[in-house]
């Protein structure tokens, strides 16, 4: 036994880094560029932490850029359980909070009570979407995937027959985190408008 190490809480922190892998096995209805394979929700928690720190610049106001890459690394954890809700599936968006909430606990839960507290706060500080970490970190959850779907050519919009108002409304609290991105974001939805990429209702 290794001295002055505290192995039970060290052992809860491995089963949750361990449990944490399994996001890799999650996929997304989303494509990596250049027409990949879908990527897996730790792809895209990786990619928006990236995002976070690479466009912060953008942001409306000042935010601890730290705070806000961990809510981009652990906001999907609970999809472990609770599985991906595809942003334009209505019925699964209904049950969603609640599939969401029940995988928090467990998944959080199995943590050192002190960092159990920690993560599932800014969990449910980046769900609530209200401070500057969270506002930046929402942007970069709608804007990573529509990123990828326009360097594909539409293609996962077209394949679900995805409406310019479906859009708009997935995008809708960029404005809130970054007017700079809102304002590019209207412009590649437009554009993907223009190409028949999505339908425009």
């Amino acid at each position: 036994m290794v001295k002055n190490m505290d192995i039970e809480r060290f052992e809860k922190q491995l089963a949750f880094i361990l449990e944490a892998d399994k996001e890799k096995n999650i996929l997304r209805q989303t494509h990596l560029s250049n027409h990949g394979r879908r990527e897996n929700d730790a792809e895209h928690a990786w990619h928006m932490a990236m995002m976070v720190y690479l466009l912060r610049e953008y942001s409306n106001e000042e935010f601890d850029v730290t705070k806000a890459m961990i809510m981009a690394l652990i906001h999907d954890i609970v999809e472990i359980d609770a599985g991906d809700t595809y942003a334009y599936d209505t019925k699964a968006l209904q049950t969603q909070k609640a599939r969401e909430e029940k995988a928090a606990d467990r998944i959080f839960g199995m943590l050192p009570e002190d960092q159990h507290r920690e993560l599932r706060a800014l969990f449910e500080e980046f769900e609530a979407g209200k401070s500057p970490e969270a506002r930046f970190a929402r942007v970069m959850d709608n804007f990573q995937p529509l990123l990828l779907n326009n360097s594909n050519g539409g293609a996962d919009w077209r394949e679900h027959k995805v409406t310019r108002s479906k859009v708009v409304g997935r995008q809708q609290t960029t404005n809130l985190g970054s007017e700079k991105i809102w304002k590019y974001t209207e412009g590649l939805i437009n554009e993907n408008v223009e190409k028949g990429n999505i339908i425009d209702d």
